[in-house]
């Protein structure tokens, strides 16, 4: 804990502020003690697309960007006021070589992060979206009452209005 401890930066954050914007160098990861914030793009038309929310528990960054040492293609935005951890990339580095079963632990939590997307791609491909949305609220149950309606109709790639339409019907 001695070493880990002063490598970890506790910052709050209101609802509302964007923690990372597109075209940023993203050098740091953040960990979610208390709070919600959605991660997403935004396409050439001014349309955003929600790629993740991360609650209580989980890490957040733009790992495409964080791992290759290139800007943001994404946005993190807090949905909640939040208290994050937030750690360097140099940081992480040093920790991996002091502790080994630090690295251990980041590689488990990426490969969980990669199957989970893998996952998610899937259904998109493969479910209708009335499937999407059940499989939304069975795999994450307290993140859509902490949600507003058209981040959760992104998240699923559908409208407002469908993801309405499901909820009625069902």
């Amino acid at each position: 804990m001695k070493i880990i401890e002063p490598l970890f930066h506790k910052i709050n954050i209101k609802k509302g502020t964007i923690l990372l914007n597109a075209g940023d160098v993203v050098d740091v990861q953040y960990y979610i003690l208390e709070g919600c914030l959605r991660t997403f793009h935004t396409d050439s038309h001014g349309k955003e697309h929600t790629i993740q929310f991360g609650i209580e528990d989980w890490w957040v960054s733009d790992y495409t960007a964080f791992i290759d040492s290139d800007k943001a293609i994404l946005t993190i935005e807090a949905i909640q006021d939040s208290t994050l951890y937030k750690i360097s990339k140099q940081d992480i580095n040093n920790l991996f070589s002091k502790i080994p079963k630090i690295d251990s632990y980041f590689r488990l939590k990426l490969e969980r992060s990669f199957a989970a997307f893998q996952k998610r791609i899937l259904s998109y491909l493969s479910q209708s979206a009335a499937e999407r949305y059940l499989n939304f609220i069975k795999t994450h149950p307290n993140i859509e009452k902490n949600v507003k309606n058209y981040h959760i109709a992104s998240y699923l790639g559908m409208t407002t209005e469908s993801l309405s339409r499901i909820r009625k019907e069902l």
